[in-house]
């Protein structure tokens, strides 16, 4: 898989799954567009010779996102590939979850992803007529959320799962309404993967097939088969990259 002059916007880019996504990418030969809320040096350091663009805001922000899209044409003159990663996850349960933690996750997690694509796929995908779009869902928003313990303790959180379930019922939407211009949508759910998100948080894998957490490459990896042009005929699919966990 080589993508050579192609523009890849990804989020959540400066650690983490977003942070291996984008140097994979870069390392295939893609443009990278470098979007957090934190600054994007450890990922720029990495990308040796690559030509890249870091734009720092709020994607809960309509004026941020649309803004991050504009800079991306002027800059590159087009874009191929989204990749929704930035979220947060709130490990409070239904008794103790606030009104400001569930539209934490709700809007990091779903409405960011939602005004990411309509930003790219209206008017530059469709014009283009080809776009590739990864959103990074959870296997918590496919059964409600993984047991775990440690300093944080339980599943992760009624906003982050409900959250999750949300991008994977929005991937397959907006798959079935862009296939026509060309324009693939699918998911990747990662299963317990070490991120600053799960750092003090303990999972028994004992019990899953690979016995070990994921790592951000392991994502990565599932994430690069979806933006390339091998994945022409795969449209709103959700891969659980999960070690197994959910087998059964």
């Amino acid at each position: 898989m080589t993508f050579s002059k192609e523009v890849a916007i990804v989020t959540g880019a400066a650690s983490g799954i977003g942070q291996a996504v984008a140097i994979q990418l870069a390392q295939q030969g893609a443009k990278v567009v470098l979007v957090d809320l934190n600054p994007c040096q450890q990922t720029i350091r990495q990308l040796g010779d690559a030509d890249y663009l870091e734009c720092l805001g709020d994607i809960r922000n309509k004026e941020f996102v649309r803004a991050t899209v504009d800079r991306t044409i002027e800059t590159f003159g087009e874009v191929q590939i989204l990749v929704n990663n930035a979220g947060t996850a709130s490990r409070l349960d239904l008794e103790d979850m606030t009104e400001e933690m569930w539209y934490r996750d709700l809007d990091t997690n779903l409405k960011a992803t939602f005004l990411f694509m309509q930003a790219v796929i209206y008017p530059h995908m469709k014009e283009a007529g080809y776009g590739r779009i990864i959103n990074i869902s959870s296997i918590s928003g496919m059964n409600g959320g993984v047991v775990s313990g440690g300093e944080k303790n339980g599943r992760s959180g009624p906003a982050y799962s409900a959250s999750k379930g949300g991008v994977i019922a929005l991937t397959k939407w907006v798959a079935k309404e862009v296939g026509k211009y060309g324009i693939t949508v699918n998911s990747v759910a990662p299963g317990a993967t070490a991120t600053a998100i799960t750092a003090g948080v303990k999972y028994d894998t004992s019990g899953q097939v690979i016995d070990r957490m994921g790592t951000p490459d392991d994502i990565a990896d599932a994430v690069l088969y979806f933006a390339s042009k091998n994945a022409g005929y795969t449209t709103s699919q959700v891969l659980k990259v999960d070690g197994g966990y959910s087998i059964g």
